[in-house]
């Protein structure tokens, strides 16, 4: 199953990790596994290649680990920009959870819970 967590505080989801593999299918024909990963690579490509923000992005291939994290002070409209790319990715993700809960769920870990 792959797990995907967005990260938030005070009302700003500040990153994403994805772990684990769908297993919906072997690899090369998991539809589940090339969908999360188009979502994710379009996200990170727009953030850190048109964007230019440059958020830190750690890849472990061995683990099947990715993870983003949102540099602080983005300046309004890069904000607004990376907070509807980010929302937008997980409501998309959480459609896909829904549709094949045995391969994929989505968490929000808000850290204003913790208070």
């Amino acid at each position: 199953m792959t797990t995907v967590t967005f990260h938030s505080a005070q009302g700003r989801i500040d990153g994403f990790v994805v772990e684990g593999h769908s297993g919906y299918a072997e690899e090369g024909s998991d539809i589940v596994c090339a969908a999360i990963s188009a979502a994710v690579g379009f996200t990170e490509c727009t953030i850190n290649e048109v964007l230019g923000l440059g958020a830190p992005v750690k890849a472990q291939e061995k683990d099947a680990r990715i993870s983003l994290k949102l540099p602080n002070g983005l300046g309004e409209e890069n904000e607004y920009t990376c907070q509807n790319l980010l929302t937008g990715m997980m409501v998309y993700l959480q459609a896909m959870g829904s549709e094949y809960p045995e391969n994929l769920i989505v968490l929000l870990d808000d850290d204003d819970d913790e208070d």
